[in-house]
């Protein structure tokens, strides 16, 4: 009989110790849960700043997009400019090589001959 209650006694204490450490691991993982629920809530909180952020990186974009169209407008006004430039320097040039060509004190056939240059004349 001894030997029964022994028996009895031991299958007690382990069904106690499986229970207190199944008790453990339950409320265990319920604070796992629990500190899970609150990064989620967390990072719920967060997604507001991360729309806002959305918002204005596609705002900077938008401004970087129109900046860059202003500065290939300005590119090509700076070009035309140029171009017109170059137009009326030619103009002023083919004027500069008729009046030498007219001007009896010019020698518009030399091989330094450039048109208007100072001391083209010999007055």
């Amino acid at each position: 009989m001894k030997t029964v209650v022994i028996i009895v006694i031991v299958l007690v204490v382990i069904a106690v110790v499986a229970a207190v450490a199944l008790a453990a691991a339950r409320r265990r993982n319920e604070q796992r849960r629990h500190r899970a629920d609150q990064i989620r809530s967390k990072a719920s909180a967060q997604a507001g700043a991360i729309d806002a952020a959305q918002r204005e990186a596609a705002a900077e974009q938008a401004r970087a997009d129109a900046a860059r169209a202003e500065a290939e407008q300005a590119e090509m006004r700076a070009a035309e400019a140029e171009r017109d430039l170059h137009v009326e320097e030619a103009r002023q040039e083919d004027v500069l090589r008729t009046a030498d060509t007219v001007d009896p004190d010019v020698d518009h056939r030399a091989d330094g001959y450039r048109p208007g240059a100072p001391g083209s004349t010999a007055h």
